[in-house]
């Protein structure tokens, strides 16, 4: 993945506000991107407990989009919208994420059409432990998830044309 410093995330996504739910861009590449999350007892979707792990799905989401955004940065574009058409096997290890930690959300691309359709297999685990390698981190979640970018949103959402 990439050495360079990384956009802040806003930049990435078109996301705005409170609506932006990654904190930062960690690294990326052709095919991989990985963000950072931390969680706070004020975090937004917080219960007492933390924030439910169901909302990793939106994590997943959202670092797909930074994904796009930041491959659209070097060719000069802005952040373009695009959807979450679903998820294959969402699975969480545990139910919620608990304030006071700091969750990796990395994406990979395994699948990218002309058409805009594109797959990606994510995984949440939480950032290593100082002297902990990477890899050595369980994975707290894990999906396949399935997005759509139109090359002209306001022509798709008027007539439902993708071209």
């Amino acid at each position: 993945m990439s050495d360079v410093e990384m956009p802040d995330v806003r930049e990435l996504v078109p996301h705005s506000g409170a609506m932006v739910l990654l904190d930062r861009v960690v690294s990326a590449d052709h095919d991989n991107l990985c963000a950072e999350v931390r969680i706070h007892a004020n975090s937004m979707l917080a219960s007492q407990q933390g924030v439910g792990a169901w909302v990793g799905i939106e994590y997943m989401a959202q670092a797909i989009a930074a994904h796009a955004g930041w491959k659209g940065r070097l060719l000069g574009e802005p952040a373009r919208v695009g959807f979450l058409l679903g998820s294959r096997k969402y699975q969480a290890s545990v139910p919620y994420f608990v304030p006071g930690s700091v969750l990796r959300v990395h994406v990979h691309r395994v699948l990218q059409g002309e058409n805009g359709l594109g797959a990606f297999d994510c995984r949440i685990e939480l950032a290593a432990a100082p002297g902990q390698l990477p890899e050595q981190a369980p994975a707290l979640a894990t999906a396949t998830v399935t997005v759509f970018q139109p090359h002209n949103v306001n022509q798709f959402l008027e007539d439902g044309n993708a071209g």
